[in-house]
C-alpha cells in the first residue's frame, strides 16, 4: 500500500495516508516533475502512453517520508531507466495543482498538489533509456530554445530524436514534432505549461557554456 504525506494548503505537514485516500477526499500532497537536459542545449519528453502526448521526462508521487530529490531519482529511474545524481537536480518553479477528473470506470479522481518541477544535466547515450512500456511509448530529445519558439508561436513543427524499443533494441530516429504533440490539459495553455522549465533550462546551458570557457 502507498503512503503519502498529507499537507494543509500552505504545504504544512499534517499526517501520512493512503494514496487512494488523498484523491478520494482531495488531500493535499507533493509530486514532483523530472527534467532532463544535456549540455548540447536538448531537453527530453517523454511519449505518455494513456495520451500519446509529449509531457515531463518523467513525474510522480512523492512518497511518505520521501525528499523531493529523492522522488525525482526514483521516478525517472521507474519511468525512463536512466540512473541520475538527483542531487544535482535543481528547482525551477513549485506550481500548485488542482484537477477533478472523471475517470473510465465513474470514479471521481480529486487531485490537490504542490507540483515541485525539478531539471538535471544528463550527458549519456539516448542508447541507454529504458521506459517502463506500461506508462511510456517513447522519448523525445528536441532543442530547448527551438521548442520555446514553436510554444509561443503555437504552430508548426521542429526536427527532434525520437527514442522507442522494438523488442530488445532501442531504435533513435529523427521526426517532426509538431505543436500539437504537446500534452496540454483543458484550461491550460502549452507555453504557460512548459515555458518556465524551458528558459529554466536555457538558463542552466547558457552557465554551463561559460563556464566551459
Amino acid at each position: 500500500m502507498e503512503y503519502l504525506d498529507v499537507y494543509d494548503e500552505e504545504q504544512n505537514f499534517i499526517r501520512r495516508e493512503k494514496r487512494n485516500i488523498v484523491h478520494r477526499d482531495a488531500l493535499w500532497h507533493k509530486t514532483v516533475h523530472c527534467w532532463l537536459y544535456d549540455s548540447d542545449g536538448n531537453i527530453y519528453f517523454q511519449i505518455r502512453l494513456d495520451e500519446k502526448k509529449l509531457y515531463t521526462t518523467a513525474s510522480g508521487h512523492v512518497l511518505a517520508g520521501e525528499t523531493i530529490q529523492q522522488a525525482f531519482g526514483r521516478e525517472v529511474m521507474e519511468e525512463v531507466g536512466i540512473h541520475i545524481d538527483y542531487e544535482k537536480s535543481v528547482l525551477v518553479q513549485i506550481v500548485k495543482f488542482m484537477l477533478d477528473k472523471r475517470k473510465g470506470d465513474g470514479t471521481l479522481f480529486r487531485d490537490r498538489a504542490f507540483a515541485n518541477v525539478y531539471a538535471c544535466i544528463y550527458d549519456g547515450e539516448d542508447f541507454d533509456f529504458d521506459y517502463d512500456e506500461k506508462e511510456v511509448c517513447g522519448i523525445v530529445k528536441v532543442n530547448v530554445r527551438d521548442t520555446l519558439t514553436l510554444l509561443k508561436d503555437e504552430k508548426g513543427f521542429i526536427m527532434g530524436t525520437v527514442i522507442e524499443k522494438d523488442g530488445d533494441n532501442i531504435i533513435v530516429s529523427k521526426r517532426k514534432i509538431d505543436f500539437l504533440d504537446f500534452l496540454v490539459n483543458e484550461g491550460e495553455t502549452a507555453i504557460g505549461k512548459y515555458g518556465e522549465v524551458l528558459s529554466k533550462v536555457l538558463e542552466l546551458i547558457s552557465k554551463l557554456e561559460k563556464n566551459s570557457f
